[in-house]
């Protein structure tokens, strides 16, 4: 069965899986070896998550995040050959983006 995304959010669990996909992120990128200026800066936004007041008002979530920078992470999950981060990053991009 295929979820059409344009029908229905019901029963997909884009917030769940927005944090999941950036826990497999910082596997990546909390690697001084694997990280570099673009993902230091990602890290503070990530930080900054859920927390308005410290983001000039603006509430910022994970599946944010994944829509705005999807091509830098489809860029490292194949970089590093994550391809269980590919396959959910493929998901949400289908299911919730």
């Amino acid at each position: 069965m295929t979820t059409d995304r344009y029908v229905t959010y019901k029963n997909i669990d884009c917030a769940g899986n927005s944090k999941l996909l950036m826990d497999l992120l910082r596997r990546h990128i909390d690697d001084p070896t694997r990280s570099n200026a673009f993902w230091e800066q990602f890290k503070q936004k990530l930080n900054r998550v859920g927390k308005p007041l410290e983001n000039n008002g603006r509430c910022l979530d994970e599946l944010f995040l994944i829509h705005t920078y999807i091509n830098n992470l489809y860029e490292i999950f194949e970089q590093y050959d994550d391809h269980e981060a590919l396959t959910l990053l493929d998901r949400i991009e289908r299911e919730c983006c």
